[in-house]
């Protein structure tokens, strides 16, 4: 028997009228009620049991007929209520009015060694379905699923996910929107959160010039997760926001480090905690692209590049700004705070690469380093991953820098010959950079191990996750399996694994799922 420490969340916090049916319609409230679909045919294809721990469950619980039934939606956990968020937003910089939990269903908050809000993702109809059905299909579900996790033991701040589950049901999908829909394996991602609130919950109260539930969801959100600010302080409000700046700038910098583009950087898709959320179109720079982003929908204005996350980041927290703006009605304050993480990043940036080469410090000639080496990784296209775990695994001071030996030891992430010119280039570059790890008198151990905690040796990259999808639609699922397994130790030298650590395969640079990708789901 399934035992959770259910707690009031935020439909409790945030009283309204909510409207109890699922039909559509414009709501003016924070939430509406709804009741998951059931799938009398869902079966449990992957738990990841580190989640499910997360809420004071075992494995053996986790493989119990109620835990499918409770995180399927087909069973509601006693004393509960399922529901949807409303909330606003921003799409790739246009308004969007409103939109809400269009395919998600919260269905409680647990509390077990903090605060985790249960969230299905693909159980059906909410009144913020618009025209959709509220469903998702298999593939996306999966890599949802593996993505969540492997993020988390890659250091970078994420929801999580509990369990993926196939319905038993077809979905019809057009994967890139051409005319020619498909039906599709159907499937439910549970996702846990310590909270689920976004810029756009903000931005829809605000839309509505509703102060009194902006104001009350401010208080709540200060409650929930920044205890550390006393609501009664005048400036609670402001220091809030600077809280959300810092948080998400940071994120940013950890996408950045680990080479990861999340594709469709709404304002409905940013986490008021600095989370990562809503896994769609995401992808891994393999051939290092400052331009590249994996979102067909985004192919020809390339906003959410990778290069360019932390400024579209910073430019949704101007929206954000916007929305707290009649609760905090200083707008010299609200700027202040914009300027300072404006020019926090260019800080915090060259702090995160410095550390990716193995340097204890910053300064002027390292921040020109690292755009020289930004510069060469462009050019030469270089796989970014292999790159700096090689640059992690070497001991650069026993080498003899001299083009012949710098051209074998960076084969491995070179995905075409270099000419003589960019081979000179990459020989005066790590001269240099030799230069710089003298300076630092590291122990070389010591340097290799800090490395090695921030360079990871593997990332769900498209074509891995592409190849467990297809796998999966056999209706095998060893894949999923293996892939999860090694993602928990991305840090770890796992020689068993070692046909991942590799440059993609020629068959994945163009194939659809592996190198482009969609929103549909």
């Amino acid at each position: 028997m399934i035992q959770l420490n259910v707690i009031p969340g935020y439909a409790e916090a945030m009283p309204a009228d909510p409207d109890m049916s699922n039909t559509r319609r414009m709501v003016a409230d924070a939430y509406s009620y709804v009741t998951p679909r059931i799938f009398p045919h869902a079966r449990l294809i992957h738990t990841s049991v580190e989640a499910a721990e997360l809420l004071g469950m075992d494995k053996t619980q986790t493989m119990s007929e109620q835990f499918l039934k409770v995180f399927s939606g087909q069973e509601v956990y006693p004393g509960t209520h399922p529901y949807a968020m409303a909330y606003a937003g921003h799409q790739f910089g246009n308004w969007a009015g409103q939109l809400g939990d269009g395919r998600a269903i919260n269905l409680f908050e647990v509390e077990h060694n903090g605060r985790w809000a249960v969230q299905l993702k693909g159980a059906g109809e909410t009144p913020y379905s618009r025209h959709a059905d509220g469903l998702a299909v298999l593939r996306s579900s999966i890599r949802e699923h593996l993505c969540s996790e492997a993020m988390h033991h890659l250091g970078v701040p994420t929801t999580r996910s509990l369990c993926l589950i196939e319905t038993g049901e077809k979905v019809v999908r057009d994967m890139f929107y051409d005319g020619h829909p498909k039906l599709e394996p159907g499937a439910v991602v549970c996702r846990l959160s310590p909270t689920f609130i976004r810029f756009g919950n903000f931005e829809f109260f605000a839309a509505k010039k509703d102060k009194e539930k902006l104001t009350r969801l401010l208080d709540y959100t200060i409650n929930q997760s920044f205890p550390h600010i006393a609501i009664s302080s005048k400036d609670a409000y402001i220091d809030m926001f600077k809280d959300v700046c810092n948080l998400t700038i940071d994120l940013i910098m950890e996408w950045k480090r680990v080479g990861f583009v999340h594709g469709v950087m709404n304002t409905d898709n940013m986490s008021i905690a600095g989370l990562t959320l809503d896994y769609g179109p995401y992808g891994w720079i393999d051939r290092y692209d400052e331009d590249w982003t994996p979102n067909t929908t985004d192919s020809g204005q390339k906003r959410y590049r990778f290069g360019q996350q932390d400024y579209i980041a910073l430019w949704n927290l101007y929206q954000l700004a916007n929305a707290l703006y009649p609760c905090i009605g200083d707008v010299d304050a609200l700027q202040d705070v914009l300027k300072t993480t404006e020019m926090d990043i260019p800080q915090k940036y060259y702090t995160m690469m410095s550390k990716k080469m193995g340097l204890r410090y910053v300064d002027q000639d390292i921040a020109l380093h690292v755009d020289e080496l930004r510069e060469l990784m462009q050019s030469s296209g270089i796989d970014m991953t292999i790159f700096f775990w090689i640059l992690s695994d070497v001991d650069w001071e026993a080498v003899e820098l001299n083009q012949e030996n710098i051209l074998r030891l960076i084969q491995p992430a070179l995905y075409r010959e270099l000419s003589h010119s960019e081979a000179e280039k990459w020989h005066k570059w790590f001269e240099k950079y030799l230069m710089f790890l003298k300076k630092d008198k590291s122990n070389v151990v010591e340097r290799q191990q800090r490395m090695k905690s921030v360079n990871p040796k593997y990332v769900l990259r498209n074509y891995m996750a592409q190849l467990a999808i297809e796998q999966a639609y056999e209706g095998e699922y060893n894949l999923i399996d293996e892939l999860y397994e090694m993602l928990k130790r991305p840090y770890t030298d796992q020689k068993e694994y070692d046909h991942w650590h590799k440059l993609i395969p020629d068959w994945a640079i163009d194939r659809p799922g592996s190198s482009t990708l969609s929103c549909s789901s």
